[in-house]
């Protein structure tokens, strides 16, 4: 089963982007992300069009971080992703013309629901700051000190 790593993804660039000092090329995030900078282009053109990131063209351009990182939750970028599905699981048909595949849509339904309505609460309460900190923190658990470049390589 293929999962969607979308968001998993602009949130590792978001970071990526946070701690290193000055603008990142497409190029460089596509080194750091180990994909196609077309890639990183495509994303970040709609993270730019919701007001997240801002670009600059030219020598010593590339892309900014524009948003507060206290205020812009998990949801605010899932959401900016165009919420994709969260569940690669779903029903066997959306019109059953059977009453037991009704009794099983309904119960998976209401789980789906359920559990998608958690997800996104939670990604509502967590920062882009929390998230920040939570990596510092796991820094300072390693012993490794804050280097801007080992955290741009890394």
């Amino acid at each position: 089963m293929r999962r969607d790593s979308k968001l998993s993804g602009v949130l590792h660039v978001l970071l990526h982007m946070a701690e290193h000092l000055g603008p990142m090329t497409s190029d460089d995030l596509g080194r750091v992300m180990q994909t196609n900078p077309v890639v990183i282009r495509r994303i970040m053109a709609g993270l730019r069009e919701q007001g997240l990131v801002r670009s600059e063209k030219g020598h010593g351009g590339g892309w900014t971080i524009s948003c507060d990182f206290n205020a812009v939750t998990l949801r605010d970028i899932y959401d900016a992703l165009g919420a994709p599905e969260i569940f690669a699981m779903g029903n066997r048909s959306e019109s059953p013309g059977c009453l037991v595949e009704e009794a099983v849509n309904a119960s998976l339904d209401d789980a789906f629901e359920e559990a998608q309505r958690l997800l996104l609460d939670r990604l509502g309460k967590v920062t882009l700051a929390a998230l920040s900190r939570d990596f510092h923190a796991r820094m300072v658990e390693r012993g490794q000190a804050f280097d801007p470049q080992a955290v741009h390589e890394a």
